[in-house]
C-alpha cells in the first residue's frame, strides 16, 4: 500500500530533546495557535523528540507530590487530544529509526512511523516548513 503525505499549510519539524527546554510547550502552543485559525499541520519528530509519543507514557504524569489529586497529562495524552480534536488537519509523524534507536519504538496508534528517506515527501507535501530544536 503506497501513502501519500496529505497537503499541509505547516510542517513543524520537532529535533532532540524536547524536555530541556521549553521547546515541548512551544510545539503544542503553536500546532494549537495553527490549528485555531484553520491551518492544516503535520508533525514530524526526529531524535529524543520521537518519546513524546510513547506508549509507556500513560495518559497522566507521574504524581506530583506536592498536589497529589491533580492530574497532569503526559505529552502522549496531549497529542492524541490534539489529533482528536483536529482529526482532517493534523498529522504526526515519528522517524522509524529514530524511535527505534532510542527504545521508543512502541508509538501511541494515533502516530504514524515514517523512515527518515520519506521526510522529503512530507517537505513537498507544505507550504512553510519550521524546524524546532537542536539542528
Amino acid at each position: 500500500m503506497v501513502f501519500a503525505v496529505p497537503h499541509t499549510d505547516v510542517l513543524l519539524k520537532v529535533l532532540g530533546t524536547p524536555h530541556q527546554t521549553e521547546l515541548v510547550t512551544s510545539v503544542f502552543r503553536l500546532a494549537d495557535a495553527l490549528l485555531d485559525r484553520g491551518a492544516a499541520v503535520q508533525v514530524w519528530t526526529c531524535g529524543d523528540a520521537t518519546g513524546l509519543t510513547r506508549v509507556s507514557l500513560g495518559d497522566s504524569k507521574p504524581i506530583n507530590f506536592a498536589d497529589r489529586h491533580a492530574d497532569h497529562p503526559s505529552t502522549a495524552r496531549l497529542v492524541r487530544e490534539l489529533l482528536s480534536a483536529h482529526p482532517d488537519r493534523l498529522n504526526w509523524y515519528v522517524c522509524r529509526f529514530c524511535c527505534a534507536d532510542r527504545g521508543a519504538a512502541e508509538q501511541i496508534p494515533e502516530v504514524r512511523k515514517r523512515p527518515p528517506a520519506r521526510f522529503w515527501e512530507h517537505v513537498q507535501a507544505t507550504d512553510k516548513v519550521l524546524a524546532m530544536g537542536v539542528c
